[in-house]
């Protein structure tokens, strides 16, 4: 991965990378353990990218002649 700012989808790839490690067992149990916790602080810092995606989506209803532009509310939890 490159310096700075990590796309979603590098961490997404790395995520896929620690998953196919772990599940061939050829690990030793620490370094399992290394692996997982790895694999859980990108997996925060995916639901971060994900939670600020979130709140930068406006949706855009057109009425009538002009186009309004409204924030995206979720409405799952």
């Amino acid at each position: 991965m490159k310096e700075g700012k990590v796309s979603f989808e590098e961490i997404m790839e790395k995520l896929e990378s620690i998953a196919q490690d772990l599940e061939k067992g050829d690990l030793s149990l620490e370094e399992s353990i290394e692996k997982f916790e790895e694999g859980m602080k990108l997996s925060k810092e995916c639901s971060k990218i994900l939670e600020n995606a979130e709140k930068k989506i406006n949706i855009l209803i057109e009425n009538e002649d002009t186009i309004k532009e409204e924030s995206f509310v979720s409405t799952e939890e």
